[in-house]
């Protein structure tokens, strides 16, 4: 499956961003997909993930309740609404998929091309 992630951007603390990673070339509905994070020198981590249905979400840390992860298995596309950012969110973010569930990058069968947030002070 090819993953095409976009909506990064720059943002002032406190802003929002929704990013917006685009599936193509297998039945999305098949896909546990998902949103990690990394900073440079740092360990990609995981932010959210949302089940084949979009039934079940699953949110990292302090995640919940700031960032909202959203499917549409119609447009084969993942979202991830990100509020409240903070300048610790900056990072390179990656959209993610798996047959499987997962919350560690190990499991992670494909993966999209980076989107760079930053956040500013």
């Amino acid at each position: 499956v090819q993953l095409q992630a976009s909506g990064g951007g720059l943002v002032q603390a406190g802003g929002s961003l929704r990013l917006s990673c685009a599936a193509s070339g297998r039945t999305f509905s098949n896909y546990v997909m998902g949103w990690f994070r990394q900073d440079p020198g740092k360990e990609r981590e995981i932010v959210a993930s949302i089940n084949w249905s979009g039934s079940s979400t699953y949110y990292a840390g302090s995640k919940e309740g700031r960032f909202t992860i959203s499917r549409d298995n119609a447009k084969n596309t993942v979202y991830l609404q990100m509020n409240s950012l903070k300048p610790e969110d900056t990072a390179v973010y990656y959209c993610a998929a798996s047959i499987g569930l997962f919350e560690s990058p190990k499991s992670v069968d494909y993966w999209g091309k980076g989107t760079q947030v930053t956040v500013s002070s």
